[in-house]
């Protein structure tokens, strides 16, 4: 029985893997599978190695996968990742062996969806163009043969170094004008307004140039203001836009008169030159030689894809594999540099306590606390003191304003005395029994002859007086 169990055991064979067999296996597959991918996702935990390597994690709300760009895919990419960027990810799927990890090399990376600072550009963009302000209708010509330019941008800048080193060159002895102005951050919209506004007003230049060099979207936000829009659009001089490089688009790229791509292009569109055309033939030239080794590099590109290219890329991976595990060392090393730091501190911290054991200070911190403790208690001595004396001081104060109450008391009862005295003897109480006191302009009237038929007199009664004529005066003696 036993040999027929020997002789039919279909029990499959072990195959057994060692872990770098098994990592090489699982890249193979994914090789074949995952050559060419797009994955969209939300960038989180972005580190910059010393290499040149960027290493982040895509990741969505229930899953992520992590993610590498070698320094020779993303030095050609438009943009800088960031933290929070929503983006989509062009590459292929590898494994790093050291770990036993699947992570995405990124070869191409763009940019997914609308930020705040764009939809507030879009915003205002509709706002400025439903008022007319980009109308072509509005756009005055170039003065063809300016005399006077006045710039506005940083005096700091590469810009405005290289637009003065154009327009000298292509027009020596032209007159040029800085009105230097803030380019970004705060401040930056009052100044570049009041710059254009002293070339509007003064009306000295021909021309007038505002820009700035390179930068984010953060950066330009300056010249995606409304002021510096309708500052450039209410200019009495025609306005070149020069923000940025020739991808930057800005409000008052579409405000100005004429926009340039760059600082240095607007320098060479203010002002003709007699070897102008010799130049645009040259350029032409250049470009289309350059179409032309474009097209000779693509078509010898196809040739080759299938041969060393491959090659290439093999030898590229191995070689991003290898400064990927140096990265991994440096961060290893790094810490235990940190490890070793604190295993230090913490022996410094040890030493410092047993050197506080000798401190003087704290024997000195006794004897203070002693010191402090006499001086209070000669204070409060002497607060005793002070408190009998004011409490002595008080009760002389109260027995003098009693005295001094006592005699402004008997002072009024006599004056009251008196006063009544005087009020018995006024003659305005003899009002008061039917008396009057009769009187003329020139005075109290004794004498009826001195107030003649038809003459005014004054009457004063006890309540009231009255005005009256006399109408006849009889003379009488006593």
């Amino acid at each position: 029985m036993e040999q027929f169990a020997l002789e039919f055991d279909l029990t499959p064979p072990r195959r057994i893997f060692t872990v770098n067999e098994l990592n090489a296996a699982i890249r193979a597959v994914l090789d074949s599978e995952f050559t060419d991918i797009w994955v969209s996702g939300e960038i989180s935990g972005l580190k910059l190695a010393t290499s040149g390597h960027y290493y982040f994690t895509l990741k969505e709300r229930e899953a992520q996968v992590k993610c590498v760009a070698f320094r020779s895919s993303h030095r050609y990419w438009r943009f800088k990742p960031q933290d929070g960027l929503a983006v989509l990810a062009r590459g292929r799927i590898d494994v790093y062996e050291a770990r036993g990890e699947y992570q995405l090399l990124v070869e191409t990376l763009e940019p997914q969806g609308l930020g705040a600072l764009q939809v507030a550009f879009e915003q205002l963009k509709k706002k400025l163009a439903a008022e007319g302000l980009f109308a072509p209708q509005r756009k005055r010509p170039l003065p063809r043969f300016p005399r006077r330019i006045g710039i506005v941008t940083s005096p700091r800048g590469a810009a405005i170094a290289d637009m003065v080193q154009i327009l000298t060159r292509r027009f020596p002895g032209l007159h040029i004008r800085l009105f230097p102005a803030l380019v970004q951050g705060e401040g930056s919209v009052e100044e570049i307004c009041r710059a254009i506004d002293y070339f509007s007003r003064t009306r000295w230049p021909d021309l007038v140039i505002v820009g700035r060099g390179g930068g984010s979207l953060e950066d330009l936000w300056s010249f995606n203001s409304e002021a510096v829009a309708r500052a450039i659009a209410g200019c009495s001089v025609p306005v070149i836009s020069a923000v940025g490089h020739e991808t930057d688009v800005t409000i008052a790229d579409f405000v100005a008169d004429l926009r340039a791509p760059t600082p240095s292009a607007a320098a060479e569109m203010a002002i003709c030159t007699r070897e102008e055309l010799l130049v645009r033939i040259a350029d032409t030239r250049a470009k289309g030689a350059q179409a032309m080794r474009y097209r000779l590099a693509m078509l010898e590109r196809r040739l080759r894809q299938q041969g060393i290219d491959r090659a290439l890329n093999l030898l590229h991976r191995r070689i991003g594999r290898g400064l990927q595990r140096v990265d991994e060392q440096e961060y290893r090393m790094r810490e235990r540099i940190r490890v070793a730091i604190d295993s230090r501190e913490r022996a410094r911290r040890a030493l410092e306590t047993r050197l506080k054991r000798f401190d003087i200070r704290p024997r000195l911190a006794a004897d203070r606390r002693r010191l402090e403790i006499a001086h209070t208690a000669i204070l409060q001595t002497m607060q005793v003191h002070l408190a009998a004396d004011r409490r002595r001081l008080e009760t002389a104060h109260t027995s003098l304003v009693r005295t001094i109450q006592l005699r402004l008391a008997s002072r009024q009862s006599s004056l009251e005395q008196i006063t009544a005295k005087l009020s018995q003897l006024s003659p305005l109480r003899i009002l008061d029994r039917g008396y009057a006191i009769v009187s003329t302009g020139s005075g109290i009237l004794k004498d009826s002859a001195a107030a003649p038929p038809l003459s005014r007199i004054h009457v004063r009664l006890a309540k009231g007086t009255l005005n009256a004529e006399v109408v006849e005066s009889d003379p009488f003696e006593r």
